[in-house]
């Protein structure tokens, strides 16, 4: 059993941070009478009178004779915050560094927040476990690779702000940060310019909404490139590298493609190429690629994503909503050999 040692009156005052962070308080909004906050705590009216006469003194609150109290400031959303990132390790089970994607992820959001001066964590869930005495005491949650089987209860009950990325996830709480492939899917079909193409699209078996997303993108892209366009769709488990291989394997050699697109563990590449001819393209996901293929910078992605995160800090009760970043395609012609 947990037993926190802290004095009282400091325990009471991480509830009520809790509390309000939790109920999107922002100053000038009503908080609690001593009586109220006595009835729904376990604290006696003591302590309770205490941790608010302490936070009248930081300026935190305003107590008012006849009218109430008031929040004046909110800690939680000044200048320095604790960002943490968290992935799925019922997903990556390899851990986070064996996968390239995430790696360059990790890397370009610790970077983009430090450098703002903020505190960057590192940590993980599982489908059924989250961690959520750490998710609580941080500013931000970001998170990653949830899935359809990830439990999502905990969505109600968090305090800390919530954001999903390379993701889409629909809640009123949530902010989603996600890559659109859409018109980079229809520039390559614009690319490949009506002539005759066998494409092959690499599904992630791992279902999620932005797996259906992507896989729709890419279905549209083709209906519109006409009938001369041939889209096979075959499912992978990319993040496991030996056993995944066999769908690929057996895929590349029933199909026979001429361009390779989508989910695809690095491991795979020089099999990919090597069971396809030379004029074969191979266009799969990932971060800082300079191309050919689907371009996204790390650093340019990071950059449009924390200034939103950072300004719903401040608007706790901004609803949720899905945020795009546009994927570009670079075509091999335009690279330089």
């Amino acid at each position: 059993m947990k037993t926190d040692l802290a004095p009282r009156h400091l325990q009471l005052r991480e509830t009520l941070f809790h509390r309000w962070k939790a109920d999107g308080l922002r100053p000038g909004d009503r908080i609690e009478s001593q009586n109220e906050i006595a009835r729904f705590c376990d604290f006696s009216l003591i302590t309770v009178v205490k941790t608010l006469k302490d936070l009248e003194a930081e300026g935190i609150i305003r107590r008012q004779v006849g009218r109430g109290s008031f929040l004046e400031r909110t800690p939680w959303t000044e200048a320095h915050h604790r960002v943490g990132f968290f992935y799925n390790r019922d997903v990556v089970g390899g851990g986070i560094f064996d996968n390239d994607f995430y790696t360059r992820l990790v890397v370009g959001l610790e970077r983009a927040v430090v450098s703002d001066g903020h505190e960057f964590i590192l940590g993980s869930f599982t489908n059924a476990k989250m961690p959520m005495a750490v998710w609580d005491a941080l500013d931000v949650i970001v998170l990653t690779s949830i899935t359809g089987d990830t439990r999502l209860d905990f969505l109600d009950t968090a305090a800390s702000q919530i954001s999903v990325i390379d993701q889409t996830l629909i809640h009123p709480k949530v902010h989603s940060y996600r890559l659109d492939y859409a018109q980079a899917f229809r520039d390559m079909f614009t690319y490949l310019g009506g002539a005759s193409a066998r494409v092959l699209y690499l599904d992630s078996e791992i279902s999620s909404n932005e797996q259906r997303l992507r896989r729709d993108a890419i279905t549209q892209a083709a209906a519109v490139c006409g009938p001369n366009c041939v889209l096979e769709v075959t499912k992978v488990n990319q993040e496991d590298g030996p056993n995944g291989l066999t769908a690929v394997h057996d895929a590349l050699a029933r199909f026979n493609p001429d361009v390779v697109v989508g989910y695809a563990n690095s491991a795979w590449l020089p099999l990919i190429r090597a069971e396809t001819g030379p004029e074969t393209r191979v266009f799969t996901y990932g971060l800082d690629s300079e191309g050919p293929g689907f371009v996204v910078s790390s650093n340019d992605w990071m950059q449009s994503i924390l200034p939103k995160i950072y300004g719903n800090l401040a608007d706790r009760k901004a609803k949720g909503a899905v945020h795009n970043f546009d994927v570009r395609f670079v075509p091999p012609s335009s690279t330089s050999t």
